[in-house]
């Protein structure tokens, strides 16, 4: 490695995960820099998911490497990885429904034990009005949409220097989904967010990435810069077709 390039903030080696004796992930390798937004597009079940688990520790990967900021990941504990400074958003949004949206956000800032929870909730109320109306609702009475505004913001409230986004745009009316995605590109443009996204809706992941892979069955199969894939012919067939919302 030349001097002048960085080592990657989150870097995956040789990654296999097993769910009993279904192997999952075949052997995954992927970077992510500081201050990028790097997706991951793929057909559902194509092991995008279980990356983004393996990732933050459950389940754990049985063989290879996850380094994060230089330090080996691999075995560690979900709730110590939290603590790292990474933050996941999980598919199908998992707020808690019986919660407030406030206390949803106080969950996310546990991590740091609340210290800087004043601040942060402006923060987040700043980025997402909608919230700041709804603060005292329970979380299972919000939109979908709202729902995975509040994961977003849940997953902010941390303080991440990795933001892990799962499928955010999963069932979203499609004005939503351009707010949700204008959302990622603020926070990573004006906080210098470090991101990861994991979507089924390529068209706008790629219009949005740094740089992206392509998964096919636990397998990384192409790798580019955002505009190349969105791009590339292939790509195009099988992820892009009628998919311009």
């Amino acid at each position: 490695m030349s001097t002048t390039e960085k080592a990657p903030l989150l870097a995956v080696r040789g990654v296999k995960t097993y769910y009993g004796n279904i192997i999952a992930l075949k052997g995954v390798d992927i970077d992510v820099h500081e201050g990028e937004i790097v997706t991951m597009i793929g057909a559902n079940g194509a092991g995008k998911s279980t990356l983004m688990m393996t990732i933050f520790g459950k389940p754990q990967a049985r063989e290879g490497t996850i380094t994060y900021d230089g330090r080996d990941i691999t075995r560690m504990p979900t709730h110590e990885i939290a603590h790292l400074g990474i933050a996941q958003s999980p598919e199908g949004r998992r707020v808690f429904p019986r919660m407030s949206v406030f206390e949803n956000l106080q969950m996310g800032a546990s991590v740091n034990n609340l210290a800087y929870f004043d601040e942060d909730l402006e923060k987040v109320c700043a980025i997402f009005p909608r919230l700041k109306e709804r603060l005292q609702q329970r979380a299972g009475t919000l939109s979908g949409g709202e729902q995975q505004m509040l994961a977003i913001a849940r997953a902010l409230m941390s303080r991440p220097r990795l933001l892990l986004l799962d499928e955010p745009s999963l069932g979203l009316a499609p004005i939503v989904v351009r707010q949700i995605f204008d959302v990622i590109r603020e926070v990573n443009r004006k906080e210098g967010m470090t991101v990861f996204l994991v979507e089924q809706n390529a068209y706008h992941a790629l219009k949005l990435a740094t740089r992206a892979y392509v998964m096919v069955n636990g397998l990384i199969t192409m790798s580019g810069s955002g505009k190349e894939l969105l791009s590339d012919p292939q790509v195009k067939a099988a992820y892009l077709e009628g998919g311009h919302h």
